[in-house]
């Protein structure tokens, strides 16, 4: 069974930075995407960043790219969520959603991709 589960969301100020983490388990690496949505109180969920395990390819949302920065720690089966210069904007819940490729061609920033999500870590920026 597929487990995720974010931690590291907070209240910071604008300009501030934060480190998200998804901690997985029962999930293949091999040829895997793991992606990083985020959905703001009265809006769709939207996709942030995703890595492409079997090629360690990343991908972003146009808003976020140049400061936030996704990777992955192979030892310890994490995925990370770098967010610098957070602007009040950024202010969402954030998941952690992943899904087993077996070679398949998917759409990174469509949330119906990803069979398996976690539970969401609240970000907050001030103004």
């Amino acid at each position: 069974q597929v487990q995720l589960v974010e931690s590291g969301g907070d209240l910071v100020q604008n300009g501030g930075s934060l480190r998200l983490s998804c901690a997985i388990s029962g999930l293949s690496f091999d040829d895997s995407a793991i992606a990083w949505f985020r959905q703001a109180p009265g809006k769709e969920r939207e996709g942030v960043a995703c890595i492409w395990t079997k090629r360690s390819l990343t991908y972003y949302g146009d808003s976020v790219k140049g400061r936030f920065t996704i990777s992955r720690d192979n030892a310890n089966s994490n995925v990370y969520l770098q967010m610098n210069s957070l602007k009040p904007e950024d202010t969402a819940v954030y998941f952690c959603a992943a899904r087993e490729l077996h070679g398949s061609r998917w759409y990174w920033g469509i949330t119906v991709e990803y069979p398996h999500w976690g539970q969401g870590t609240q970000v907050s920026v001030s103004s």
